[in-house]
């Protein structure tokens, strides 16, 4: 479904990303973890079309992502809180992403009466402007306008950063809920724990390179555990 061919992305001289060929099929779950710095950000912006490669390309549903807009239709994503319009209301953000999909009213108000146990009662309903919420309240602003459309295709970047345990556990099932009914996601987390639980396939990213992928499995999470803990303790004892 996303497929990255020989790409390299790189800062003056610096390789942020390489990958002599990724892809993700339709369905999967694929976690994308590393260590600050590994280069997890560039290849979510990479599949975004957010920074051009350095060389090679991407491809969704086997069409070059820099050649035509095809893919945004059905691709959700939410990187950060510039993906946001910090002088709108939450409410007026999400009424603007309903537009922009041609997605009813009547839609949007059922989409946040399903979706409230995430957000509370106030977010939408209060004269608060984005800029002005806790980074807690942007990411699910950003997060469920990312949803709203049900795109086939989700991307997120560190979703459970900010977010109250209450919160992570309505985003875990609601991931699990979304892929169960057919969407492909890749998603990026610190949290080893949290992003074996919910993925089907995991990519350890080092210095820009794919140094693992495995299929997630009962023992993945102590893997992970063991091999930064191992990097950690290599690091920490060379000095």
């Amino acid at each position: 479904m996303i497929e990255l061919h020989q790409t390299i992305k790189k800062f003056e001289k610096v390789i942020a990303f390489s990958s002599e060929h990724l892809r993700i099929d339709k369905g999967e779950v694929l976690g994308v973890v590393g260590n600050n710095g590994a280069g997890k950000t560039t290849m979510l912006r990479l599949l975004l079309d957010l920074s051009k490669p350095t060389s090679g390309y991407v491809t969704s549903k086997e069409k070059p992502v820099f050649k035509s807009d095809h893919w945004k239709a059905y691709t959700g994503s939410y990187l950060d809180e510039g993906f946001l319009i910090p002088f709108l209301r939450p409410i007026e953000y999400m009424e603007f992403i309903a537009s922009i999909n041609g997605i009813p009213e009547n839609k949007l108000k059922d989409f946040l009466n399903w979706n409230k146990t995430f957000y509370g009662e106030d977010l939408f309903k209060g004269k608060k402007l984005i800029r002005d919420l806790s980074r807690g309240n942007k990411a699910k602003v950003g997060i469920l306008g990312a949803m709203l459309h049900e795109p086939e295709i989700l991307i997120l970047d560190e979703p459970f950063a900010n977010l109250d345990p209450g919160s992570q556990s309505w985003l875990k099932w609601k991931l699990e809920d979304l892929n169960a009914r057919g969407t492909t996601m890749i998603i990026s987390s610190h949290d080893l724990r949290h992003i074996t639980e919910i993925t089907s396939r995991i990519i350890v990213l080092e210095a820009g390179k794919i140094v693992e992928d495995c299929k997630t499995s009962e023992d993945t999470l102590s893997k992970l555990e063991s091999y930064f803990t191992h990097n950690f303790k290599s690091v920490d004892t060379a000095y």
